[in-house]
């Protein structure tokens, strides 16, 4: 399967996450590509009108997986500027992670992953599954946890 895994990551820690996720997913015999979305200037929680210097393109996947990291406990601006420009991810699937520096998923974690599930809704497609990954905690078992969950899926 050709799934693209749509990134934004600031510190180096969400684009870590996906590697590992690419490997994994590799050696199940899938085409993975990782596709960053990069803000134009200053990207900081609650910004209005953010301009994006990319746009991947996702007609060429079947499957989708978005991941950002939790800002202000929401998802990143940068991830809500491009979902909100796409038209529509009917018959995607659709997997999502978050990454974060604080310890439990309830302090932003849960809050981000709604976010995430209510703007695929809008677009026609439903999350197949999510992770939330804590730097702050069992960081290396989260990842090894997200991965399976994800390898299931695709």
């Amino acid at each position: 399967m050709k799934i693209g895994i749509i990134i934004h990551s600031q510190s180096g820690n969400t684009r870590l996450v996906a590697l590992k996720l690419q490997e994994k997913l590799s050696t199940l015999g899938h085409n993975v590509t990782i596709e960053p979305i990069e803000p134009i200037g200053d990207a900081h929680p609650g910004v209005k009108n953010l301009q994006l210097k990319t746009y991947p393109e996702i007609a060429k996947y079947e499957g989708l997986i978005f991941a950002a990291p939790v800002w202000a406990f929401n998802i990143s601006p940068v991830l809500t500027a491009y979902l909100s420009q796409l038209s529509t991810l009917k018959d995607k699937k659709i997997t999502a992670f978050v990454t974060m520096g604080f310890p439990f998923p309830w302090m932003g974690g849960n809050r981000a992953i709604a976010m995430l599930k209510k703007i695929c809704r809008t677009k026609g497609a439903t999350i197949a599954a999510t992770a939330i990954i804590c730097r702050s905690g069992n960081y290396q078992k989260a990842i090894t946890n997200m991965k399976e969950i994800f390898s299931e899926v695709y």
